[in-house]
C-alpha cells in the first residue's frame, strides 16, 4: 500500500511515498527494486505536471502594458524603430525628388503652334523657343501634375512673325504677346500669383533677348519687361560684364541649327575629312559700316575684316548667301564667328558642329553651356582691337597647336550640347537646359516647402 503525503513549497511540489515491504528474501528485493523505480518515475511525473500547470496558469494571458508603463529597454527599441522607418520613408521622398520635374502651360495656340503654318518658324536661328518645347513636352521631365513641378514652361513663339519686306524676324509683338500669356495663366491657375512668377521659365531666342528689342541702344532703354523680372529666362544673349538685358535670373541658350541639316553635311564631308579653306567667313559685311538707322554694324568689325583680308589667299570671305552654305564651313579649318548686332553668332554652333574651329570676336561674350563645352581648348578668341593681326594670329595656331585644337573640338559631346532635338537626348541642349535648371532648384515652390516640412 502506498500512502502519499503532499507539501507545499515555493514553486512547485514534491511527494513522500511510504512502502510497507514483504519480508520474502530475494522476492522482496526484487520487489525493492521495482518499487524503487516505479516511484522515481512517478515522482519525475507528478512534478513535471504540476510544474507545467504552474507555468501555464500564470503565464498564458500576459498582463497589458499601455505605452506609460512600458520598461525603458522595450520604450527604447520601439522609438527607434520609429525613428528607423520614419527616416526610411523621408529618404524616399528625397530620392524622388531628385528628379526635376517642368509643368508646360497648355495655352491657347495662338501663343505658339499657330506660328508654325511657317515652316521656317521650326528651322531658323531663333527657333530654339521651338525645339524646347517640343522636347520638354515628350521628356520624362514632364509632369502633367502641377503640384509636382518645379518649374512651369510658358511656350510663347515671339520670333516667328517674319517680315514681309526683309524676311527676318520683326519682334515688335513680343512684349504685349507675352504679357498677354502671363495674364492668362494667372487667371487660370494659381502658379504664377504665389511666386510672382520666380518658378516660371520662358525663351527669349533673339538679339537681345529678354528685353525683346532687336537694337542694344533701344534695348538698353527699355530693359527687361517689369512682369519678367522675377522669372527664369532661356536667352541667347550673354555677356560678362553688367547689362540690362540679363538682369533678370537666365540661362545662356546657343541659337538653333537644325540637326538634320548639320547630320546631312556630315555624311558627305565627316569632321575628320580634307580641309582646303584656311579661313572661312559668309554672311553681312559692310563695306559702309553705317546703315541707314545711323548704327554701326557690328561695331565696324565685319567690315574692318572685309577691308583688310579680302584680297588675301588664306581668307575665304563671301558676303552673300549660298545653299552650301555649310559645306564650306566643313571644308574649312578656322571660322570666323563676329558679332552682328548681338555678340553671339549661329556660326558658333554652327563651326563647333562640323568641325571647324570657332574664331570668336565679340569682346565679353558669355558663351553657352561652359560646363559641358570647354570652350577654352576648342575655340580662338581674337580682341576686337587685334583684328588686323588675324592672319598671324591664325597662322601662329595652325604652326602651334592647332591638331590639340581639334582633338578638342572634335569630340562628339560638343556637336550634340550644342543641338536641341525634338525628342530629348542625353547630353544635348534641352538637357542642358534642364540641368542649368537643376541647379536653379531654391526657386522651386515645391522644394522649399519639402525643406521647411
Amino acid at each position: 500500500m502506498v500512502e502519499s503525503k503532499i507539501y507545499p513549497r515555493r514553486r512547485g511540489f514534491y511527494v513522500k511515498m511510504k512502502l510497507f515491504h514483504h519480508k520474502n528474501g530475494g522476492r522482496a528485493q526484487e520487489q525493492s527494486f521495482f518499487i524503487k523505480y516505479y516511484k522515481w518515475v512517478l515522482s519525475l511525473t507528478l512534478s513535471l505536471y504540476l510544474f507545467t500547470s504552474y507555468y501555464i496558469t500564470h503565464n498564458h494571458e500576459p498582463p497589458l502594458i499601455t505605452k506609460t508603463h512600458l520598461p525603458n529597454p522595450i520604450f527604447k527599441l520601439a522609438s527607434r524603430a520609429l525613428i528607423e522607418s520614419s527616416h526610411d520613408t523621408f529618404l524616399h521622398q528625397v530620392q524622388e525628388n531628385q528628379v526635376l520635374k517642368v509643368f508646360v502651360y497648355d495655352l491657347p495656340s495662338k501663343y505658339n503652334v499657330d506660328w508654325t503654318t511657317n515652316e521656317r518658324c521650326s528651322n531658323h536661328l531663333f527657333a530654339s523657343e521651338v525645339a524646347i518645347h517640343r522636347a520638354l513636352m515628350n521628356s520624362t521631365y514632364r509632369t502633367f501634375d502641377p503640384l509636382a513641378a518645379d518649374f512651369f514652361f510658358v511656350p510663347v513663339y515671339v520670333s516667328c512673325n517674319f517680315s514681309t519686306i526683309n524676311g527676318f524676324p520683326a519682334i515688335g509683338h513680343a512684349r504685349s504677346l507675352i504679357a498677354s500669356a502671363v495674364a492668362f495663366i494667372s487667371s487660370h491657375y494659381p502658379f504664377w500669383n504665389r511666386t510672382n512668377g520666380s518658378d516660371h521659365v520662358f525663351v527669349a531666342s533673339h538679339d537681345f533677348a529678354s528685353c525683346f528689342r532687336t537694337m542694344e541702344d533701344v534695348a538698353i532703354a527699355d530693359g527687361v519687361p517689369s512682369f519678367l523680372k522675377n522669372s527664369i529666362i532661356l536667352q541667347t544673349f550673354g555677356v560678362n560684364y553688367k547689362h540690362p538685358c540679363q538682369d533678370v535670373e537666365h540661362v545662356v541658350i546657343p541659337p538653333y541649327i537644325s540637326p538634320v541639316s548639320v547630320r546631312g553635311t556630315l555624311e558627305k564631308l565627316p569632321v575628320t575629312g580634307r580641309r582646303d579653306i584656311f579661313a572661312f567667313f559668309r554672311g553681312k559685311m559692310e563695306v559702309n559700316p553705317k546703315n541707314v538707322s545711323g548704327r554701326y554694324y557690328s561695331k565696324k568689325v565685319r567690315t574692318m575684316i572685309w577691308r583688310k583680308f579680302n584680297g588675301d589667299r588664306r581668307f575665304y570671305l563671301q558676303r552673300h548667301r549660298f545653299a552650301g552654305y555649310q559645306s564650306e564651313i566643313a571644308r574649312s579649318v578656322f571660322c570666323l564667328c563676329p558679332l552682328g548686332w548681338a555678340p553671339w553668332s549661329p556660326r558658333l554652333v554652327e563651326s563647333v558642329a562640323l568641325g571647324c574651329v570657332p574664331v570668336i570676336i565679340a569682346d565679353g561674350i558669355r558663351l553657352p553651356f561652359p560646363t559641358a563645352v570647354n570652350w577654352a581648348e576648342i575655340s580662338i578668341t581674337v580682341a576686337e582691337k587685334d583684328i588686323g593681326k588675324l592672319g598671324e594670329i591664325l597662322e601662329h595656331v595652325a604652326a602651334s597647336n592647332l591638331s590639340t585644337i581639334q582633338k578638342n573640338l572634335w569630340d562628339p559631346r560638343n556637336r550634340r550640347a550644342l543641338l536641341f532635338h525634338d525628342q530629348l537626348e542625353e547630353g544635348d541642349a534641352t538637357w542642358q537646359v534642364v540641368h542649368a535648371l537643376s541647379e536653379k532648384l531654391d526657386r522651386s515652390y515645391r522644394r522649399s516647402r519639402v525643406s521647411k516640412q
